[in-house]
């Protein structure tokens, strides 16, 4: 299997995962933020952004990627994306993370939803139909099955695609981002992991 491929067979993994998150809140994973403490054997402890230090149950199987900073201007019409916004008072979206699929994983996670990085913060995973330059960065004009919007990316804002990554990655003070299901005694077994890698933490 190509890297190409084995990133889009990841991401659709991940992206799954999060749409699944949205959609079944009786049996929803959790979205695990923060820097690494330790990986020991199949145990990754993390320190979330909350403040806490959780346990993940790493099992050999799982995916770990990266990602990779990549320029605002590689976003044009035809690419497919993951995009997470905050809603203005005027109803207007304003993108905070931009993550490009691999063309593989074209379609996966497919939609518009809730999202928590912060007050009003929703995920749009959709086709770039148009882009228009603007004096607030790009205005990107998403289809997706069952709808339509309009997100302004401003040139602050961290754009990144998929990246290789392994076991041997997850070092402590690295930041992660970790799909996991909820386990026994507040632990959890991980779904899917992003690391950071060179330098480019995950925005997610």
């Amino acid at each position: 299997m190509s890297i190409r491929l084995k990133l889009g067979v990841t991401f659709a993994a991940l992206a799954f995962a999060g749409a699944a998150l949205a959609q079944t809140p009786a049996a929803k994973p959790a979205r695990i933020r923060g820097e690494i403490v330790s990986l020991d054997g199949d145990v990754l402890k993390v320190h979330r952004r909350s403040g806490d230090t959780v346990s993940i149950d790493l099992k050999p199987s799982v995916a770990v990627s990266a990602v990779k900073a990549i320029q605002l201007s590689d976003i044009k019409p035809g690419t497919f994306i993951g995009t997470a916004a905050t809603t203005g008072t005027d109803g207007k979206m304003t993108a905070t993370e931009v993550v490009v699929f691999p063309e593989a994983a074209r379609g996966t996670g497919e939609g518009h939803y809730a999202w928590d990085l912060g007050p009003n913060s929703t995920m749009t995973n959709a086709n770039v139909d148009t882009v228009v330059q603007s004096t607030n960065g790009r205005n990107l004009t998403l289809s997706y099955k069952g709808g339509s919007n309009e997100v302004t990316v401003p040139p602050n804002v961290p754009v990144v695609t998929f990246a290789p990554a392994a076991r041997t990655d997850l070092t402590p003070g690295k930041k992660v981002f970790v799909v996991a299901t909820p386990a026994s005694q507040g632990q959890y077994t991980a779904q899917r992991v992003v690391v950071e890698k060179d330098g480019v933490a995950p925005p997610m």
